[in-house]
């Protein structure tokens, strides 16, 4: 029997006429000088694409004051997406340093576009990654460049702790001061704000109240933004306010990762005294240390604060949640937007006695008195509506609507609290007459 042998070619994909080609270019500084040197980069780049008759020109992706110590620098990620949708074929780069100085993530990257048929040129080295000897010449050169990242911020802190051993600050961008040529120097405009913000809050003003404050009259932080309880609070407990200088407050944790760590005593610090000119001075900063802390004390949770209500009511208005807040005279329940902003932003919300939910839980589940087994079992949230309007919505879906009434003063008002509002008054009258 005759033998038929067929040949079959194997299937050749089709291969575009011209390669897609993309640059990549960086700077680690955000000097004039640097980022016109981007500029640069970025038009070198594009015509150097575009001159070569193979090459089709995919864009150029820069980043500007980005580490290379990092992968999250934003047209860095935009450029390995377009590589992973198939729509680069190359990438052309200055140098190994440019790319990544993280030896991990640059090994890892190129290795996933090598994966997907993407070739990186690193022009200094001259290093093509898909080439057979790519991988290894770029492992030997990462490891020079991670290297060189390591010495260099091991230079910049050792610069930054002797300036600090010093007594120099390295940097200082906050309301009322400036550092110019290495001396703090006071904004006066600025610093009269700083210098309210003390006085509202000796005042007796909460830092709620403060922001709001501030915000009203258009009067917005350092940076455009506005006032929120703890940007207030970081104004208050910042001893530069009063002329000192507490140096090493924070550190990096390393060159990589580059994560702020606040100093608990890994590393010395340094107190100078009498630094700069004070905005406030050392006994009105002292006096709102000490307020701060009476205030913290007095709020300080106590045990037993927490009810079965707790996460259960929401507000129909903000979306926030119910809070519980004891009263010299009895146990309420208020919006947390209406409790800490006040009125105007949540206008609708009413403050809820504990007896009224209670009683409510109590007739909606048709037990005799409030049971807190059979709430937490059977109710998962109460919205509070405008109106008075409680809305009970069950474990099992269901719904069910409570109107509430206001109680009279007369009504609300116990013997006990009657008792404590008289004894209050006459201990008022009284010192008024001293």
């Amino acid at each position: 029997m005759k033998k038929t042998i067929v040949n079959i070619a194997p299937a050749v994909a089709e291969t575009p006429c011209t390669k897609r080609v993309a640059a990549y270019a960086r700077v680690s500084c955000g000097k004039d000088t640097m980022l016109h040197s981007l500029a640069a980069q970025i038009d070198y780049y594009r015509n150097y694409i575009m001159m070569n008759p193979e090459w089709r020109f995919a864009g150029v992706y820069a980043d500007e004051s980005k580490t290379g110590t990092k992968d999250n620098r934003e047209q860095f990620q935009l450029l390995l997406t377009e590589c992973r949708s198939g729509n680069i074929d190359m990438v052309i780069t200055k140098s190994i340093s440019r790319f990544a100085r993280n030896t991990v993530t640059l090994l890892e990257t190129v290795r996933e576009l090598k994966s997907l048929g993407v070739d990186v040129f690193f022009e200094e080295q001259n290093i093509y990654t898909l080439s057979a000897e790519g991988e290894v010449m770029l492992t030997l050169l990462a490891s020079f460049a991670q290297a060189e990242s390591l010495s260099c911020s091991d230079n910049c802190k050792w610069r930054i702790r002797k300036g600090f051993e010093e007594g120099r600050a390295s940097t200082c961008t906050m309301l009322g001061y400036r550092l110019v040529n290495g001396e703090i120097t006071l904004i006066e405009e600025e610093a009269e704000i700083a210098k309210r913000i003390f006085d509202l809050y000796l005042a007796g003003y909460g830092l709620q109240k403060i922001a709001n404050t501030l915000n009203e009259e258009g009067l917005y932080s350092i940076f455009g933004n506005e006032w929120h309880p703890t940007t207030v609070r970081k104004v208050l407990t910042n001893e530069k306010y009063c002329g000192d200088l507490l140096l090493q407050k924070v550190y990096r944790e390393n060159h990589l990762t580059k994560r702020k760590c606040y100093n608990t005593g890994e590393l010395p610090q340094y107190f100078v005294e009498d630094d700069h000119p004070a905005v406030v001075t050392r006994q009105i900063f002292m006096a709102v240390q000490d307020e701060l802390k009476r205030r913290a004390e007095e709020k300080a949770p106590t045990v037993g604060t927490t009810s079965v209500f707790t996460g259960k009511i929401r507000c129909s208005c903000c979306g926030k949640n119910y809070h519980r807040k004891t009263t010299p005279y009895n146990i309420v329940w208020c919006c947390s937007t209406y409790n800490s902003k006040g009125k105007k932003y949540c206008p609708d919300s009413k403050v809820i006695p504990e007896e009224t939910l209670k009683r409510a839980a109590a007739e909606i589940l048709k037990t005799d008195g409030f049971s807190d087994e059979a709430f937490q079992m059977q109710v998962c949230t109460i919205e509070a509506h405008p109106g008075n309007l409680l809305r009970f919505i069950f474990a099992n879906g269901s719904t069910a609507d409570y109107v509430w009434k206001d109680r009279s003063r007369s009504e609300s008002w116990t013997d006990e609290m009657k008792a404590a509002a008289a004894k209050k008054a006459k201990e008022r009258y009284a010192s008024h007459d001293k």
